[in-house]
């Protein structure tokens, strides 16, 4: 069975939240979505998020689309994957992820998962940036 893991904050989910779950889902069997802790949130993004963990988690488990929904860890961004061993990491067209650092880590776990950048939908529309405004 081929798993996928996906990443995300997920606050005020929207049509650009669901294509990037849904496109990562196209990408296996399994999908499993890691949902950013509240702690995480503030320590990124200067800023709290508008829907606390729990509750981003419940909605993304609601929406039916992954597999598994999990809060990411607190002390190890990694140890998740580590968990997991997914074979493939979906990457969403915005997140900021430092390629190089992933790929060194995934070698270190002797994991050779498949790192896919998606694509976006509707930007300019579905941003959870725009819509906080």
């Amino acid at each position: 069975m081929k798993k996928v893991m996906a990443f995300g904050t997920f606050d005020i989910f929207h049509a650009g939240h669901k294509s990037y779950l849904e496109q990562a889902k196209e990408l296996g069997e399994y999908l499993i979505v890691v949902v950013a802790r509240d702690e995480t949130v503030l320590l990124i993004r200067k800023q709290r998020s508008v829907n606390s963990e729990q509750e981003r988690r419940r909605i993304i488990k609601e929406s039916k689309i992954a597999n598994e929904v999990v809060l990411g860890n607190l002390d190890d961004k990694y140890a998740v994957i580590e968990k997991y061993r997914p074979d493939v990491i979906a990457i969403g067209y915005d997140q900021l992820v430092d390629l190089a650092e992933l790929t060194e880590k995934l070698g270190n776990l002797k994991l050779k998962a498949e790192i896919v950048r998606l694509k976006s939908y509707e930007p300019e529309r579905f941003k959870s940036s725009k819509l906080r405004k």
